[in-house]
């Protein structure tokens, strides 16, 4: 579920798109008026589901502050997974940009922003085809790459990433950005995260 967990929690995957390794979905794409992301900082998070969920991130950490892109990362967490989550997983995204003392939603659109996800056990099929080794360093630590995620508690400790050139579309400014990613599974909501971050792009 760690793998999950970062694919949505760190979604920033959206905006750090090297956290899970390996090659990206086609998230961004050219469009007139891109422009690219070249800092992100003031990472923060906290979990904000009840004490029902079964899914806890019990630790993540983002390196350094602020992240230089491109760059390296360093990135190390670990989470609780009280429950084996199968297919389909469903994840709600809701981001929102500070405008003043005013946080004002943004919309989905080319599938970045506050978008649902109906099938992310698809989406990381797509990212690391089934059959296919899981990346380093998920690999050496034992975390799944797949659905389903087994019940268990997952460590990533401190590793290093290549983060590569991301292009934000021109609606997506500078400034200051939180997002709250709900996971659920046929109405079950299995995680809730929220991060906090601000984005500088040239």
């Amino acid at each position: 579920m760690l793998c999950a967990g970062l694919a949505l929690a760190l979604c920033a995957l959206q905006l750090v798109p090297a956290a899970l390794a390996g090659p990206q979905p086609p998230l961004l794409v050219e469009r007139s008026g891109a422009r690219r992301l070249s800092k992100v900082g003031g990472f923060a998070w906290e979990n904000c589901g009840d004490k029902t969920d079964p899914v806890v991130v019990q630790s993540l950490s983002v390196a350094p502050d602020p992240i230089s892109i491109p760059g390296s990362l360093r990135v190390s967490a670990a989470v609780n997974n009280g429950k084996t989550m199968a297919s389909p997983l469903k994840a709600v995204l809701t981001v929102e940009k500070a405008l003043g003392e005013l946080w004002i939603q943004l919309p989905c659109i080319d599938q970045l922003g506050s978008c649902t996800y109906n099938d992310v056990c698809s989406m990381l099929d797509d990212l690391i085809p089934p059959g296919t080794t899981c990346p380093e360093p998920l690999l050496t630590y034992g975390i799944p790459c797949h659905c389903p995620f087994k019940a268990g508690s997952y460590s990533l400790p401190a590793s290093d990433f290549d983060v590569p050139d991301v292009e934000l579309p021109s609606w997506m400014t500078n400034g200051n950005y939180r997002v709250r990613a709900v996971i659920s599974n046929g109405g079950e909501e299995l995680a809730c995260v929220k991060l906090a971050f601000s984005l500088q792009s040239h």
